[in-house]
C-alpha cells in the first residue's frame, strides 16, 4: 500500500521545521529516520498533509554528556548512540538494551527520539528511559519545556507531546556509583514486538523494575532491598497491577509469567552487578 498524498519540507534550520509545525500543527508529522513513521504512513494509519523532514539538521546531533546525563538529540541514530566509545560505562542499561532493537540495519537509520516519540509500548528505549528516571526535551516555536519519561508517555502511540513541539533531545542519567543494570526481553523472534521486556535497576539503596510490552506504556516500580518469598510477592503484585491482556501474540497470563521470571532475573543480574 502506499501513502496518502503529502506535501514535503526539509527545512535548512531548526527555526524553519518550528515554524512550519506551529503553522500546520496536528496535520504535520515530523520524519527523522522513518522507521516507524513510513510503515504508519504506508498503512495510512496516519495521513498528514506535511511532512517535515529534520533528518539531517546538524543543529539535532549533539551527542554529548550534559552533566549528570547523556543528551541524545533529535537527529542522533541508535546505531551512532550504540557505538558511542565507552557508552556501556556511562549508560550500561542503554548498551544492554540497544542490541534488542530491531536489526542492525533499522537501528543504522533509526533515530533514539524517534523511538521516544513513537512510545511503542514494546520498545527497548522508552523502557530504558523509564527505567533511568530521564527526560524528554521539547521545543516549539514558543519556548522549551522538559517533561520527565513519567510524564511523557500517556498510552500506546500517545504521549504528552503537544502538536506544535518536536523532541529536540532526551537525557539518560549515567551511571551512578555502586548502582547494576540488567536488561531482558522475551520476543518471538529477535527483531520482533516484545511480548515482554524489563530493565532493573539495583543498588546497596534499593530496587527498581521498569516493564514494557504489557501494559499501554512503560511502567517502572520501586522496592527496598526485598529478598526471597518478599521478592517474588512483589514481582506477583507488579504482574497483576499492570493489567496486560490477550491478543494474538499472547494471553495475558503468560505475561504476568513472563514479568515475574524475567523481573527476577533481569534483578539477580543487577545485584551481582552493583555487587
Amino acid at each position: 500500500m502506499k501513502p496518502a498524498a503529502f506535501d514535503y519540507l526539509r527545512p535548512e534550520t531548526t527555526a524553519e521545521a518550528l515554524a512550519a509545525l506551529a503553522e500546520a500543527g496536528e496535520e504535520a508529522r515530523l520524519l527523522a529516520g522513518g522507521q516507524s513513521l513510513m510503515a504508519m504512513l504506508n498503512l495510512r494509519l496516519v495521513q498528514p498533509a506535511l511532512l517535515i523532514d529534520i533528518g539531517g539538521l546538524a543543529a539535532l546531533g549533539d551527542l554529548r554528556r550534559d552533566g549528570d546525563a547523556l543528551l541524545v538529540g533529535a537527529s542522533v541514530t541508535q546505531a551512532a548512540l550504540e557505538q558511542r566509545a565507552g557508552l556501556a560505562d556511562e549508560v550500561p542499561l542503554l548498551a544492554l538494551a540497544l542490541p534488542w532493537i530491531g536489526h542492525y540495519q533499522t537501528r543504522n537509520r533509526g533515530t533514539v527520539c524517534g523511538s521516544i516519540a513513537h512510545a511503542d509500548p514494546s520498545a527497548e528505549l522508552p523502557l530504558a528511559l523509564a527505567a533511568l528516571g530521564g527526560e524528554v526535551m521539547l521545543r516549539s516555536a514558543r519556548g522549551r519545556r522538559r517533561l520527565a519519561a513519567a510524564d511523557f508517555f500517556a498510552g500506546i502511540l500517545t504521549t504528552a507531546r503537544r502538536p506544535d513541539e518536536m523532541i529536540e533531545a532526551v537525557r539518560f542519567p549515567c551511571r551512578r556509583p555502586g548502582e547494576g543494570y540488567a536488561f531482558r526481553e522475551m520476543a518471538r523472534r529477535h527483531g520482533d514486538f516484545a511480548l515482554c521486556a524489563v530493565a532493573a535497576v539495583a543498588s546497596g539503596r534499593g530496587l527498581r523494575l521498569a516493564v514494557g510490552g504489557v501494559a499501554d506504556r512503560p511502567v517502572a516500580r520501586d522496592w527496598p532491598l526485598l529478598e526471597g518469598g518478599a521478592l517474588a510477592d512483589a514481582l506477583n503484585d507488579f504482574a497483576w497491577a499492570l493489567g496486560g491482556g490477550d491478543d494474538a501474540h499472547a494471553s495475558a497470563r503468560y505475561r504476568r509469567s513472563l514479568v515475574r521470571k524475567l523481573g527476577h532475573a533481569a534483578l539477580e543480574e543487577a545485584r551481582r552487578r552493583c555487587g
